[in-house]
């Protein structure tokens, strides 16, 4: 039964995340990057790790999705009704991938779920919240607050490159 959860997951988050880069409209693109993101959250709660599927429909399905959509409003978007050149490879590379995850499938004897009870020592029991704090803050502390930093960046560069011609001198 777990087996089959977790394939309905994989297969949706794998459907999904394909029509996120096939759409041409970028809020069909962004309505699938939304499913997209509960169905990892499902995958969480799966491994029973009920935190983090809480953080990712707070934080990736809240706050990340909006500021994709307030990027694509900014940029005003155009579409653009071509075939590109690369295509062709993209197809190939598409194709490429997909049979080295089948054959990895069949390989393998199917996914191996983490038995919950077996977590922490004997005495000490800690929850995922507090487990996940220890490892952000302490860890992890500085890669965090690069990638914090890394966003802020992308979305200041983002909005200066919408505004044409905020950087042109007038004369």
């Amino acid at each position: 039964m777990d087996s089959l959860i977790f394939f309905y997951f994989a297969g949706i988050i794998l459907v999904t995340a394909t029509l996120v880069v096939a759409l041409r409209n970028p809020i069909y693109s962004a309505l699938s990057l939304l499913v997209m993101f509960f169905h990892v959250a499902g995958l969480y709660v799966t491994l029973h790790a009920e935190f983090l599927a809480a953080i990712q429909i707070i934080v990736y399905a809240g706050a990340i999705l909006v500021l994709y959509l307030f990027v694509v409003m900014l940029l005003n978007v155009k579409r653009e009704e071509r075939i590109h050149r690369q295509s062709l490879v993209a197809v190939l590379l598409g194709a490429t991938l997909l049979t080295e995850a089948a054959l990895l499938v069949f390989q393998s004897k199917g996914p191996v779920f983490p038995d919950a009870t077996s977590s922490g020592s004997a005495g000490e029991v800690t929850g995922n919240t507090e487990s996940i704090g220890q490892v952000l803050y302490s860890t992890y502390l500085f890669p965090f607050e690069v990638a914090s930093l890394i966003l802020l960046v992308a979305m200041v560069g983002a909005v200066i490159l919408s505004k044409k011609g905020l950087l042109d001198q007038k004369s």
